[in-house]
């Protein structure tokens, strides 16, 4: 029987949103068949960070891994979806919301806090893990932690205090995801890094699969 595929992923384009001041999507041709070549070919231009990504302990610790030195097997596996609401202004996620019943058995969890997502428009005022949801996460052995919006911390955050208490626990990252199609529930994630030597952050093609039948 064929498992259902949800892909997670942002569509990456010049419309999708990144960061106020980071760089945006683009492309353009370097060899184009209806120009007499043999194939085309095209060269593309876009923040580490636009569309659906995974942050490498590089990009906010310096002399720390890069995304090409991180471990793969935190990216695939076992997974739980969460729905939960933001709190507070600019909003975090509510540590007291993950507690033993949502997390008991949960390996990567990756939490949903809308139901409509909208790859074309930054929002600044996103639902952010914050610190407390993020310790919360990693002392539950949590190997992965998602996320529907740009980042663990706040627009504004000058400490990143969430994906420091992430990377000191072990855990890996991922921001951006699309998760309005999926229901909450337990799933396999894949969602790759590329191996960019030396690199901040990577894009990923992010799916989740349905469990087989037990």
């Amino acid at each position: 029987m064929t498992r259902r595929i949800w892909d997670i992923s942002e569509p990456i384009s010049p419309a999708t949103a990144v960061f106020p001041g980071d760089t945006p999507f683009s492309s353009e041709w370097v060899l184009r068949m209806d120009a007499g070549a043999s194939c085309n070919v095209s060269t593309i231009r876009m923040s580490a960070h636009c569309g659906t990504h995974t942050d490498a302990p590089l990009h906010f610790a310096s002399g720390a891994p890069s995304i090409a030195e991180v471990g793969l097997e935190r990216y695939v596996g076992p997974c739980r979806v969460i729905a939960v609401a933001g709190r507070g202004d600019p909003p975090l996620v509510p540590a007291e919301a993950l507690g033993d019943r949502e997390l008991r058995g949960a390996e990567r969890v990756l939490l949903k806090t809308r139901d409509r997502h909208d790859h074309t428009v930054f929002v600044p005022a996103f639902t952010a893990l914050g610190p407390d949801a993020a310790r919360r996460l990693a002392q539950a052995g949590v190997k992965l932690v998602g996320l529907d919006t740009p980042s663990m911390d706040h627009a504004t955050s000058k400490e990143l205090a969430a994906h420091h208490v992430l990377f000191t626990g072990g855990v890996a990252i991922l921001e951006n995801l699309d998760l309005s199609a999926v229901p909450p529930g337990d799933y396999e994630l894949i969602a790759l890094p590329l191996r960019i030597v030396g690199g901040d952050s990577s894009p990923v093609r992010a799916i989740l699969r349905e469990l087989p039948e037990r």
